[in-house]
């Protein structure tokens, strides 16, 4: 589940990515991937950051090698549920709301969101809520 969700991230910045410097008529316009007013350059760099944590973790996980850590596990649950119901909401507000501001109605920023926050939910069910005995 963690190496799905990273590729479809990776999907994502590559598309964006594509879009921005050998655009392709098969692809949503490189403005369908933005969904804030970050510069370019700012957003991609934070998503390499991002994408580069998950395959660490990705990769910690399949080789075992990702220390299990209860408190870690309940944190990243919490986390992960707020971020994931912030996400739905977006997309909720979007489809509920015709006039709503173009936030909440960039789509592919805001289901890669939800991509994400299954990221850090699926990552938090790695981790025990109790130590093992």
């Amino acid at each position: 589940m963690l190496a799905l969700l990273t590729g479809l991230f990776a999907l994502r910045v590559a598309g964006q990515a594509v879009q921005r410097w050998i655009p392709q008529a098969f692809l949503p316009a490189f403005e369908a991937f933005q969904g804030s007013r970050l510069p370019y350059w700012s957003l991609l760099s934070a998503q390499i950051v991002i994408l580069a944590v998950m395959v660490r973790v990705c990769w910690r996980a399949a080789n075992g090698t990702l220390i299990v850590n209860p408190r870690l596990g309940r944190i990243l649950l919490w986390a992960g549920a707020v971020y994931m119901a912030g996400s739905l909401l977006r997309l909720l507000v979007g489809l509920a709301m015709p006039a709503a501001p173009a936030w909440f109605t960039a789509w592919i920023p805001a289901v890669f969101h939800v991509v994400l926050a299954g990221f850090v939910l699926t990552v938090a069910r790695y981790h025990p809520r109790r130590p093992a005995s």
